[in-house]
């Protein structure tokens, strides 16, 4: 005589706890969300920034990246000054969020006509940093 399973609500719950388990674990596979704070004028850093965007948007193309730019490093984020006036265009249509400290802006006498197109403003550039985080961005400084 075969004996047919016995199908009980704990086995499906078990059923669905491993099912949702394992969904969830595929979704934190695919949902990387990074900051990264660029606030030196070194343009040896500001270059390691951009290869280090590109090397993580080949391995990660769906990763949710925003650079918040500020202090010392406004000159990047200045289509005439820029070191990266051609990569940032390029890394902004890979997803790349740029975000322009306006305290830094305001003390260095910089207008939104001299920063490159597409870039967004926040008010305080470390309270944006804050705020990313709190939503669970990880954290990296720019550079080396």
């Amino acid at each position: 005589m075969v004996r047919k399973p016995k199908y009980t609500m704990k086995n499906s719950l078990i059923l669905l706890l491993l099912f949702l388990s394992m969904s969830l674990g595929a979704l934190a596979q695919n949902s990387h969300k990074i900051v990264f704070q660029l606030a030196t004028a070194d343009e040896k850093e500001q270059s390691s920034l951009t290869r280090q965007l590109n090397n993580v948007l080949n391995y990660w193309p769906k990763a949710e990246i925003e650079v918040v730019v500020h202090s010392g490093a406004i000159e990047f984020m200045m289509s005439e000054k820029s070191i990266a006036a051609k990569e940032i265009p390029e890394l902004m249509k890979r997803g790349v969020q740029f975000a322009v400290c306006q305290n830094t802006m305001k003390r260095k006498g910089v207008t939104e006509e001299q920063i490159i197109s597409g870039a967004k403003y926040v008010p305080v550039g470390i309270a944006e940093i804050v705020i990313k985080q709190e939503e669970g961005f990880a954290y990296i400084k720019a550079g080396y």
